[in-house]
């Protein structure tokens, strides 16, 4: 069944971006307690939540449901027929989950903290974007990184950014279409690391320094508040670190936030930011340094030439350079607050690149995805059904997008961390996928069992991005984010906000990951009864941050029914 969202009985009205707020809040919420608890759906119609911790019920209208998860709901209630709000929803979710797994009251409080401001912030992007238009100079690959209004579906806060306020959000918020120049800073020669020509990359666009100083950029947000950290501000009392304030051209955030973009520029940069974002504090690690740069040093020596022959329209999206101020002797910590990653911008004006989750995202202050117009016109285009379109789209997205990466894993042990958000998909003037492209330095696992491959280009790869792991944890890492967050994201939006059957598409991409049958993470998406998949409400019920720890224990899985295997 498949009912378009401004149809659903319980929907906010068009123009109540509250209300519209509150709505994709409860259905990202249960969606993560459907996934999680393995709570049995009917396809149409009410079901029932018993929540026995708090002694309550609720009851939640079906109006479509995924078989890739990205189901639909009517508003939340408690059986006397009041309406349940996303605090009061995630407040009884939490503790039944809290309950279950020996926790406290902080989580709970915590976590309706991160569901409340996701929400607000939420309805502001919605009536921000509703009343305004686009700038006429904004790139494809611009419009595709800030479309991510209502962020990720299966996550019970994707909005929430604690500790920013109204006028900085204007400022720094990729959905707001913010715009900043740099902060820039002059550090002594003596307290900045650095690798690759991260200098010459930064000339055209920094600001001059004293003699001996060298420039070193900043977001914003990140700028005022290193002021707070004792070893930068032991930094700047022996004159080692000087504040040159704001200067150069206006910069956009991306998707991730922190990293921004100037269509003007060779280059884009990942900038270390304090703020909790999803399951994050968002601040390079030095390690994530060294891990982009080795891999372009990787990609120099050959492996670029080798994709390039044999997926010759699928590309990464290099780290060439990066440089850091180191902190004073007793800091703490490796980090500062003030590493930058320096990106290549391998993008043109005219590049039709788009964020794959900015492609599929929902958006209600549109009224449709921008997949459903780009496979509304296909279909008007070629006098196709949007059935038949959606399934030849598809393909083609596995060819040219997924098929290199599971590529790169079955010839060289390297896995890429290839969700929504880290990819990007190239689309032909018709709107059909025709290149992909991959990007994110904290990404790459390189198979220790197989690092052989690799050392034959670099010796001791893997060594200083310290990424080596078993295949074992990257067979469960690419599962989760290859295959339920990019493949049956894919076919979840195309069910839910296009209005295609999803049946048909989850047996044609399993028919793509068959032909990497060698491949045992392929083999089990295609075919393993249940699959691991990242719990996104228990990894924030249990206040895991994922860039912290080994890769090993830093999210929450639990086993969900293989949806491509029917």
């Amino acid at each position: 069944m498949t009912v378009p969202p401004s149809t659903h009985a319980d929907a906010a009205p068009e123009g109540d971006w509250t209300g519209q707020a509150e709505s994709a809040a409860c259905n990202a919420l249960l969606r993560c307690w459907v996934r999680e608890t393995g709570l049995p759906l009917p396809d149409a119609g009410p079901v029932t939540i018993d929540l026995p911790a708090s002694g309550t019920r609720l009851e939640a209208g079906v109006v479509y449901r995924s078989h890739a998860g990205f189901h639909r709901f009517e508003a939340v209630r408690f059986p006397s027929g009041q309406p349940v709000g996303a605090a009061t929803l995630a407040a009884l979710l939490v503790t039944e989950s809290v309950a279950a797994r020996g926790g406290g009251p902080a989580a709970v409080t915590e976590l309706v903290a991160r569901v409340s401001d996701s929400t607000q912030r939420i309805a502001s992007f919605l009536a921000s974007r509703a009343a305004t238009a686009g700038d006429p100079g904004r790139t494809p690959f611009l419009e595709g990184e800030q479309a991510l209004v209502l962020g990720h579906p299966l996550h019970p806060a994707p909005k929430s950014r604690l500790g920013l306020s109204e006028s900085e959000a204007c400022r720094i918020s990729p959905e707001l279409r913010g715009r900043f120049p740099l902060h820039w800073f002059a550090a002594e020669r003596s307290v900045v690391a650095a690798e690759g020509d991260a200098h010459g990359w930064l000339a055209p666009f920094a600001p001059e320094t004293p003699e001996g100083y060298v420039p070193v950029p900043a977001h914003p947000w990140q700028a005022r508040e290193l002021m707070s950290r004792p070893g930068v501000a032991g930094l700047f009392a022996g004159g080692a670190l000087r504040d040159l304030g704001p200067y150069g051209p206006r910069w956009h955030p991306t998707a991730s936030l922190r990293t921004v973009y100037s269509p003007g520029e060779r280059v884009m940069l990942k900038l270390s930011l304090g703020l909790p974002i999803t399951n994050s504090k968002r601040e390079n690690l030095r390690v994530e340094l060294r891990r982009g740069a080795e891999i372009d040093r990787l990609l120099d020596a050959g492996l670029d030439a080798e994709l390039a022959r044999h997926h010759p329209t699928f590309g990464i999206v290099r780290d060439p350079a990066w440089l850091a101020v180191d902190p004073p002797d007793g800091a703490g910590r490796p980090e500062s607050g003030l590493e930058v990653v320096v990106r290549s911008n391998p993008f043109g004006p005219a590049d039709r690149v788009w964020c794959v989750a900015g492609l599929l995202a929902e958006r209600p202050d549109l009224g449709r995805a921008e997949i459903t117009r780009v496979i509304d016109a296909l279909a008007a285009r070629t006098g196709t059904g949007t059935q038949d379109v959606a399934e030849e789209w598809c393909a083609r997205y596995f060819d040219a997008v997924i098929a290199p990466v599971l590529w790169l894993y079955r010839h060289y042990g390297l896995g890429l961390e290839a969700h929504q958000q880290n990819t990007l998909v190239a689309l032909d003037d018709d709107g059909w996928p025709c290149g992909g492209w991959y990007r994110d330095n904290q990404g790459y696992y390189i198979s220790q069992w197989r690092a052989g491959e690799l050392e034959r280009l670099l010796a001791g790869a893997g060594t200083a991005g310290d990424n080596r792991c078993a295949d074992e944890v990257i067979d469960e890492r690419l599962g989760y984010y290859v295959g339920i967050n990019n493949l049956l994201g894919l076919v979840g939006a195309f069910g839910s906000l296009v209005g295609c059957r999803e049946r048909p598409l989850l047996e044609l991409l399993r028919d793509r990951l068959r032909s990497f049958g060698d491949l045992p993470v392929a083999t089990a998406l295609a075919d393993a009864a249940s699959l691991r998949c990242k719990a996104n409400l228990l990894t924030r019920v249990d206040g895991l941050d994922e860039l912290v720890g080994p890769l090993e224990t830093q999210s929450v899985y639990c086993d969900i029914p293989n949806a491509f295997a029917g």
